[in-house]
This record gives structure tokens, C-alpha cells and sequence, in this order.
């Protein structure tokens, strides 16, 4: 019984930070684009930098 004296704060202290971190990223703008990382795979790459592999097909 006197381990619940420990783990309910613990507990308490912790639900607290989980959502401190989310208030924090929701304010921060982590959450704006939910679309554009799903089909980003999709997209063609034609930044200058990039570089094909020497097998890839013409």
C-alpha cells in the first residue's frame, strides 16, 4: 500500500509531461501538414544534388 504513496504522483508527474510535450508540439506547428509526408515518397526527386545511381535506367 505504501508503494501507491510513490507510484500515483509518478504517474500524475508523468500524464503531466506527456502533455506539456503535445501543447508543445501542437504549438510549434509539428501537426500542420499531415499530408504532404505520406505521399512525399511519390513525388519526383529534382533537387540539383541528387544523384541517380549509375544502373538506374534512362
Amino acid at each position: 500500500m505504501n508503494v501507491l504513496y510513490f507510484l500515483v504522483p509518478l504517474a500524475v508527474l508523468l500524464a503531466t509531461v506527456g502533455v506539456a510535450a503535445f501543447m508543445w508540439a501542437v504549438r510549434n506547428g509539428q501537426f500542420d501538414d499531415v499530408e504532404t509526408p505520406a505521399i512525399r515518397m511519390l513525388l519526383d526527386d529534382e533537387e540539383e544534388g541528387v544523384r541517380k545511381p549509375d544502373n538506374a535506367m534512362k
